[in-house]
């Protein structure tokens, strides 16, 4: 069995960094908010090229406080309008509502899967406030054109980057530092991924990083008073301690990620197949590969019945799920053709040739 992904193994790429260090935090007998965070939250904010960065409980808290705060700081109120990719994972979408906000869905591109930009302006009302842009499967969804819209309409643009850790756009700034505030996830399984939940928020807007680490922190700005009505969102000291010895390595094990995409790309021959068009190998580090197929259900099958574990992200748009039956009768046709279509293969920096040679093979010899 070829695995889409082995926490196991990727772990072990820097296993005994990581063991020293989770080590190091269980013997300080200090476990939460202490110099470890600190450290983290330094090296990521720099990493990242903003001024500041906010560890909080998991990527969806990130996004619940961006939101959260900008409400606080009068920038926002319940009922306003954020513009989101109907596409996207549904934490961004569960972000906006949390906070009584109103997501106006607004369909991909086809070619990219990323937010459609020509498509932005005209559902653009006097209640929108925001963008908030996905960089899906970790290529850049950020566009000249997005940026643009956001200052002509005095718009805030918020990243969600929880797969795109370690993507450049092509003036050379990261993800995470092309908007007002961003969300990241360290969710495992991510390119920069700890040992357990996990999230932080980077910006450099002073003001909302203040509201933003007192609202994670039960509303507190100072122990036991509190200005705000927040909850307990707190990164703890192990998981900084890990995903600063993983940041380290986050460069590398991106290049190693792209080495398999490459290979993919220019290996798989199947015209029953759609694979990723990449111009610009900065602004992609695939957390994710995608493949698109007509006959998805049956080609995943296929590749477990060879022994190639897939998983598809995702099954069911926001749009028809149950959790949001009011949206369910809405129609955006490219979307629930990416999400009837898509397939994600193998992909991770632990991957052998081996590996990403029996995928291709198999995928080269399927017909339906």
């Amino acid at each position: 069995m070829i695995p889409f992904l082995s926490l196991k193994d990727l772990t072990a790429l820097h296993a005994e960094e990581i063991h020293e260090v989770v080590c190091r935090v269980v013997d300080s007998g200090w476990y939460l908010q202490g110099k470890e965070n600190d450290t983290f939250e330094t090296n990521y904010a720099k990493y990242i090229g903003t001024g500041y960065c906010i560890g909080c409980a998991n990527g969806l808290d990130a996004l619940i406080w961006i939101f959260r705060a900008y409400i606080e700081l009068g920038v926002m109120k319940p009922g306003d309008e954020v513009i989101v990719p109907a596409n996207t994972y549904i934490a961004t979408i569960l972000a906006i509502t949390e906070n009584g906000l109103k997501p106006i869905l607004v369909e991909p591109k086809l070619n990219t899967l990323e937010i459609d930009e020509d498509l932005i302006e005209e559902v653009i009302t006097p209640r929108t406030k925001a963008i908030a842009i996905v960089h899906l499967y970790g290529r850049i969804a950020y566009t000249e054109k997005i940026g643009t819209l956001c200052k002509k309409y005095d718009l805030k643009l918020v990243e969600d980057c929880a797969q795109s850790h370690g993507c450049f756009y092509q003036d050379g700034r990261m993800t995470g530092n092309l908007g007002d505030a961003a969300g990241h996830s360290f969710y495992p399984g991510k390119n920069l991924g700890a040992l357990g939940d996990g999230g932080a928020v980077t910006t450099n807007d002073k003001e909302l990083a203040v509201a933003i680490r007192a609202l994670a922190n039960y509303g507190s700005q100072k122990k036991y008073v509190f200005k705000y009505t927040g909850r307990n969102s707190r990164l703890d000291e192990i998981q900084a301690a890990v995903l600063d010895v993983k940041l380290k390595h986050l460069d590398e094990d991106v290049i190693l990620r792209k080495a398999v995409a490459k290979y993919y790309i220019e290996n798989i021959k199947n015209s029953l197949i759609t694979v990723p068009v990449v111009k610009d190998w900065d602004a992609h580090v695939f957390h994710i590969f995608t493949i698109r197929c007509k006959s998805r259900d049956e080609l995943q099958k296929y590749l477990a019945d060879n022994g190639i574990q897939t998983i598809i992200h995702y099954p069911i748009p926001p749009h028809k799920q149950e959790c949001y039956k009011e949206w369910n009768d809405l129609s955006f046709p490219i979307t629930e053709q990416i999400h009837n279509e898509e397939l994600s293969l193998p992909m991770s920096p632990v991957m052998t040739m081996d590996e990403i040679k029996e995928v291709v093979d198999l995928l080269n010899n399927w017909k339906y």
